[in-house]
């Protein structure tokens, strides 16, 4: 406890209620519930913010043909990003030392960035190829000994058929880096001669 706040519970006589009231006396309520409601009040300037940018960002990826999925996660990924600058600057309106949060942010980003980097640079590779559509679903493709058909691309893995009928799931970091056939059918096979 503060000393001055001991000093008068002790001048009180040890009364629990009038040092509590006391206590109560110095806070200024209507500045501190004043400062609380703007930051709530930006806190929701951003929501709006951060829905309207999402919205646009899935509207432009709309135009632009990219896949619906692709489109979502990029307006899911601005909507936190705004959203997450929108707690900083309302915590700093209400008085938080908001450097030291930037800075733990900043390294848990790096740290988790550095464990999941190989989960990561399938997702990256998912967007660039949802972007530039090497292949397309349907298409034939070989890579890397792995050869089959398109049954669908996410941002993880492009899932291939294979002539058994198996199910290959090719990460698409493996896709995005190494050379890649494509072709529109599967090339026959040299088992009927």
């Amino acid at each position: 406890m503060d000393l001055n706040l001991v000093l008068l519970f002790a001048a009180e006589g040890g009364d629990s209620a009038s040092f509590g009231l006391h206590w109560l006396e110095g806070v200024d309520w209507v500045g501190k519930l004043s400062t609380f409601g703007v930051a709530c009040l930006i806190m929701l300037a951003f929501y709006v913010v951060a829905r309207i940018l999402q919205s646009a960002s899935m509207r432009v990826g709309a135009s632009r043909h990219i896949n619906q999925d692709l489109a979502e996660f990029m307006g899911r990924v601005v909507k936190v990003s705004v959203l997450m600058m929108g707690l900083v600057t309302a915590l700093s309106n209400l008085g938080v030392d908001v450097s030291a949060l930037v800075t733990g942010l900043g390294l848990t980003g790096f740290a988790l960035g550095f464990a999941l980097k190989d989960v990561i640079s399938n997702v990256l590779a998912g967007v660039l190829i949802l972007i530039y559509k090497p292949f397309v679903k349907s298409d034939y493709i070989k890579v890397k000994g792995h050869e089959g058909l398109v049954v669908s691309t996410d941002l993880r893995y492009t899932v291939l058929r294979d002539e058994a009928g198996a199910k290959l799931y090719i990460p698409n970091a493996m896709l995005f880096v190494d050379a890649l056939r494509v072709s529109a059918e599967a090339p026959e096979s040299s088992e009927s001669s």
